[in-house]
């Protein structure tokens, strides 16, 4: 049975918010981000519009973002530099390489055990999840999007979300390219 709550749309960051070529209709904007877990300052290149889309869903109650990302235990941060609200974290410690891959597909997985659909944009997970995955979307229980990792989600794929997220009921999803 679908869960009547809101879609949970799984956010990764590196790939999917900052990218090397993020912009839009203009070069993408950058900040520094401290990781405390690396004791290390980042510089994220991200679009201000995608930014915006997110805190406008979030904040509608439409989709609960929660960041599901090698950034999880730095997430404040990030919030803090890119001026979005506390969201959720699918875990918090801190995890790279094969435990970020295990941490991110676990999420995912509770996500659709709980009856919830779900939006998933990693550009590394969901095609490498693909196998496991792929019935969520055919199902219409899911909308999984894998982003050029240097452009991150462009203006199609936000598109994609919200299409996704008008249409309440799980049924068999339309690919967008």
């Amino acid at each position: 049975m679908i869960d009547p709550s809101p879609p949970v749309w799984l956010l990764d960051v590196d790939g999917v918010l900052n990218g090397s070529r993020a912009g839009w209709s203009a070069p993408p904007r950058s900040v520094l981000v401290y990781s405390k877990a690396d004791q290390y300052s980042y510089r994220i290149r991200y679009e201000p519009k995608l930014i915006a889309a997110i805190r406008r869903l979030h904040g509608s109650g439409t989709v609960d973002v929660t960041w599901c990302t090698t950034w999880c235990s730095d997430a404040a941060a990030l919030e803090n530099r890119l001026g979005l609200p506390s969201l959720p974290r699918a875990f918090t410690e801190p995890v790279t390489t094969e435990a970020a891959c295990v941490a991110k597909w676990a999420a995912a997985q509770r996500v659709i055990e709980s009856g919830r659909r779900l939006i998933w944009t990693d550009d590394v997970e969901v095609d490498h999840h693909a196998a496991q995955s792929s019935s969520w979307e055919t199902d219409g229980l899911a909308l999984l999007i894998a982003p050029n990792e240097s452009r991150g989600l462009r203006p199609n794929h936000l598109r994609r979300i919200e299409e996704f997220l008008q249409n309440p009921s799980p049924v068999r999803a339309t690919q967008v390219p």
